[in-house]
């Protein structure tokens, strides 16, 4: 399951109610392309920004709709309590596995991160995917850390922030954490924009934002790498590049929830307040790169 391409779709919203129409829409555009697993409520599915009963709906809502995909779920969360609420939740609705990353308003400890996933993953009979997510978290895991935790009941995968661009680098840190921790548990790459990099330096999955909504243009470029070699993979990602600016400039969230409204998936707005979605130059300059790349 934590392997391959691992989808992560918005979550539609205005300020009133969650788009449960426009949600179910991206969850079979993801079926029918027939991705690895589906990753709800992620950061792109904006986690932080709802209620536990409106992310109850969600969890139920992907988990109707995903057919023979593998649903994981997000669960991270300010107090530990809610946490375990919403992985008892995850589980009984049916998910396969849950995703975690250590949320805090307070800079967390090591050992406070750790007692959070040792208290977790004892109440837990599915797997847990560990996000490792420091630009929202603001908590940097380590090596160390990622081996302790790896050892824990149902620990499956570790989602990691992207990697250094130096491939040797990134390479070597891979292959760090992989003798650190027990076989089974795969290593996954986020971050779209570098995530081929990941992919080169031994990452087994890729959890993707781009492939919430354009699941094809993911698929092609790993199944390129895994077929073809590291170079159809780089002409196939760098088609991508302008895509790829436009989330270092203002954030894969905004712009994928900006090209959703363009291919008519999601009605505007579709973002938690105060985030909004691309300006109108913004979005005019979006739609003719997409067209440009042939995704619109």
């Amino acid at each position: 399951m934590f392997t391959g391409v691992s989808a992560f779709p918005l979550t539609p919203m205005n300020e009133s109610s969650i788009d449960e129409s426009a949600f179910s829409k991206l969850l079979s555009n993801l079926v029918i392309n027939k991705v690895d697993s589906i990753g709800v409520l992620g950061s792109t599915g904006s986690y932080a920004y709802l209620s536990v009963p409106e992310r109850k709906r969600i969890a139920e809502i992907a988990i109707e709709h995903a057919q023979e995909i593998p649903i994981i779920v997000g669960i991270g969360a300010l107090r530990t309590r809610d946490v375990l609420t919403l992985a008892e939740h995850a589980q009984s609705a049916g998910a396969d596995a849950v995703l975690l990353a250590p949320v805090s308003y307070q800079k967390l400890t090591d050992n406070e991160v750790f007692g959070l996933y040792e208290t977790v993953t004892r109440s837990l009979s599915i797997p847990l995917c560990v996000y490792d997510n420091p630009s929202t978290t603001h908590f940097e895991f380590n090596h160390e850390l990622h081996a302790r935790i790896a050892q824990l009941p149902h620990v499956g995968s570790i989602k990691l922030p992207p990697l250094p661009t130096d491939p040797q680098i990134a390479k070597v840190k891979v292959e760090q954490l992989r003798s650190l921790i027990p076989s089974h548990v795969t290593i996954g790459i986020s971050g779209d924009v570098y995530a081929l990099n990941g992919l080169q330096a031994g990452c087994d999955a890729w959890y993707s934002v781009i492939a919430g909504l354009f699941p094809l243009a993911a698929q092609e470029i790993l199944g390129a790498f895994k077929t073809q070699g590291v170079d159809e993979a780089t002409r196939l990602n760098k088609r991508l590049e302008p895509l790829w600016a436009m989330f270092k400039q203002y954030g894969s969230l905004r712009v994928l929830a900006t090209a959703a409204a363009l291919l008519g998936f999601v009605a505007e707005p579709c973002l938690p307040l105060p985030i909004k979605a691309l300006d109108s130059e913004s979005r005019t300059k979006l739609g003719r790169i997409l067209k440009e790349i042939e995704l619109l």
